[in-house]
């Protein structure tokens, strides 16, 4: 719970709009829910299912095949890196989370524009 206050603190900082999730299953009801995510921030330990079973049921749904989904894990080894990727990840990021590495790797996933073509609030 503290990775998640810190980390939806720090996005909230910068206008960012954060949906908490408990655990996998309960965060693929929320996108079935939703119309308005851009971007899952996916921790790989959950309870119920892991991070990596829920990046590859998250791809199972067509409308969610382009969604970016960032992995952020506490093991940092290159396999972690590669079996996140290959659960259908756009990209991974190491805990502890560095700000400027987190809003770089959502930068990449989203693009610099937002929908609209406004900047993105860190620009």
């Amino acid at each position: 719970m503290r990775n998640v206050f810190a980390i939806t603190s720090i996005l909230e900082l910068y206008g960012l709009s954060v949906i908490h999730a408990p655990d996998g299953r309960k965060g693929i009801d929320t996108l079935l829910a939703s119309d308005d995510i851009d971007l899952v921030l996916l921790d790989v330990m959950m309870p119920e299912m892991d991070g990596y079973a829920t990046t590859a049921a998250i791809r199972q749904i067509p409308r969610f095949a382009d969604l970016p989904v960032i992995v952020v894990t506490a093991r940092a080894m290159p396999e972690d890196r590669t079996r996140g990727l290959a659960s259908g990840a756009t990209d991974y990021i190491a805990k502890p989370v560095d700000t400027e590495d987190l809003l770089s790797c959502m930068e990449r996933c989203l693009g610099r524009a937002a929908p609209g073509g406004d900047s993105l609030p860190w620009d």
